[in-house]
Formats: C-alpha cells, sequence, structure tokens
C-alpha cells in the first residue's frame, strides 16, 4: 500500500507541475519559457531576433536617408523654379528696347532670386548641410563674392540599408551649384551687372541656360537614387514582416491553443487527486485495522 500510495503522490505532484506550465504558457502565450524547453527553437529565436535587430536598424538608417534625399529633392526643385526664371529674366534682359527703370527692376529681381537660391543650397537636416557632404560648416556655401564652397572632394554623407549595399543620401553643392566665379551664385551677380549696363551678353545668357540645365540633370541623378532607396524601404518593410511571422511561428502560443491545454492538465490534475485521495483513504484505514 505503502508503495501505491507513492506512486500516486508521485502521480499529483508531476501532474501539478504540468498544470503550473499549462498556467505559466497561458499567462505569456509563449511556446517555449525557458530555454532549456527546447534548446533548438531557443536557438532558432536568438537567430530570428538578431536578423530582426538588423532589419530595424536597416529600416530607421532608409528613414534617415529618406529624409535627407527628399530635402535634397525639394531645394532642388525649387532651384529649378528659381533658375527657369532667372532665364526667362536673362532674355527678357537682353531686349535692347527696355527702359533703364525696367533693367532695374530685372537686376533688383536677380539679386532675389540669387538669395533665394543660396538659401536652398544651405538646406539642412538636424542642423546638417545637405549639399557640403560631412562637412561641419555652418552653411555649404558661405556669403561673399562670390560664395565660397565649405564641402570637401570626396566627402559624402552615405546610408548603410541592407546587409549587402550601401546608398549615398547627400548631393554635391559644387557639382549642383558650380564654386567660385563660376557658381550659379557669381553666374547670376554677372547677369544682373550686364542687365544694369545694358544687357547681358549672349555668352552669359547660354552660361544660365548650362546650368539650369545642369541642375535638373543633378536633380535627376538624386530623383534615381532616391527610387532606389524607396525600393529598399519597401522590401525592408516586407522583410520586417516576414521576420516577424516567423518568430512568432517559434515562439508564440496560440491563445486557443494554451486554453485547450490549460483545461486538459486541469482535468488530468482533478482526475489525478480524486483518485489519489482514493487511494489514501484505503491505505489509513487499513492502518488503523
Amino acid at each position: 500500500m505503502q508503495t501505491t500510495s507513492a506512486a500516486a503522490q508521485r502521480g499529483v505532484q508531476a501532474n501539478a507541475a504540468k498544470l503550473a506550465e499549462a498556467q505559466l504558457r497561458a499567462n505569456t502565450l509563449q511556446k517555449n519559457v525557458r530555454l532549456s524547453d527546447d534548446p533548438a527553437a531557443a536557438a532558432d529565436s536568438m537567430a530570428v531576433r538578431a536578423t530582426q535587430t538588423q532589419a530595424a536598424q536597416y529600416g530607421r538608417n532608409i528613414d534617415s536617408g529618406n529624409t535627407w534625399m527628399t530635402m535634397a529633392n525639394g531645394a532642388l526643385d525649387s532651384s529649378v523654379t528659381l533658375l527657369q526664371r532667372v532665364q526667362f529674366l536673362s532674355i527678357q534682359g537682353a531686349n535692347g528696347s527696355l527702359s533703364q527703370e525696367g533693367k532695374n527692376a530685372i537686376a533688383a529681381e536677380l539679386d532675389s532670386l540669387r538669395e533665394e537660391l543660396l538659401a536652398h543650397a544651405n538646406t539642412k537636416v538636424l542642423g546638417r548641410n545637405i549639399f557640403a557632404g560631412n562637412s561641419g560648416a555652418n552653411n555649404a556655401f558661405e556669403d561673399g563674392a562670390p560664395p565660397t564652397f565649405t564641402g570637401a572632394d570626396g566627402s559624402v554623407v552615405t546610408r548603410r540599408i541592407s546587409a549587402e549595399s550601401t546608398l549615398r543620401v547627400d548631393a554635391d553643392g559644387a557639382a549642383i551649384f558650380g564654386t567660385g566665379a563660376s557658381s550659379v551664385f557669381g553666374l547670376i551677380s554677372k547677369l544682373s551687372a550686364e542687365v544694369l549696363a545694358g544687357s547681358p551678353a549672349s555668352a552669359t545668357i547660354d552660361e544660365v541656360n548650362a546650368a539650369l540645365n545642369n541642375v535638373i540633370d543633378k536633380r535627376s541623378e538624386l530623383g534615381a537614387r532616391h527610387a532606389v532607396l524607396l525600393r529598399a524601404k519597401e522590401t525592408n518593410i516586407t522583410s520586417q514582416l516576414d521576420l516577424e511571422t516567423d518568430r512568432a511561428n517559434i515562439e508564440d502560443l496560440d491563445l486557443g491553443q494554451a486554453i485547450l491545454e490549460l483545461k486538459t492538465q486541469e482535468l488530468a490534475y482533478q482526475a489525478s487527486l480524486s483518485v489519489t485521495s482514493k487511494v489514501l483513504q484505503t491505505t489509513l484505514m487499513d492502518f488503523l485495522r
């Protein structure tokens, strides 16, 4: 009888332990509460979570790059609009029948356009110049006669967008706006002076056209890189969703399954208690006899 009683007690204890495990899984909705429950699943879980961490970082990098490129695209769109106005004024200023008042008005507008263009060339993201690479200068172009470009050759801002690739997210201000007297700022100043003096030279008008076409080309190059970044963003989002699905399949316990397991263990525990109580009662009576 003592052997039967001990076996019954062990059964109760085993079922109680299983019930406690089922209650813990139901509370946490995790298939394996401890690493020792399933070492292989634990290894898979850690691998998936490590990959999720990387994918999340790539997502943040992409978002940062998107901010840079969006700002740069906006600045270049505005710059193209301003240079198109400069182009129109250069042609208008070549009209020999203009009065001096008309020339003064055109020159004043050109000077204003130059200031606006300079402001766009000095666009910043979180205090950093988007057209001067990694330069720590206050502005990409310091105003002067002509403005001075502060970026260094080969200085670029990049973001890692996947395990295999990085992408440049800034734009080369020197290549877009030029430097020194030949920059678009120097060109507009030259054009303004020529309009005041009489009429712009045909060579100056040609330079205006070339500067406009150059900015349009550089905007297209930036747009192509931005398209790559946006595709990478879509891929990253899909990857993160797939990884979360993988993690859930490895770690998460279905609520319905958890409740079913809990009820099953409760019934098993109650049954073992019932059987054990009968065994222990019989053993006690036998002892009293």
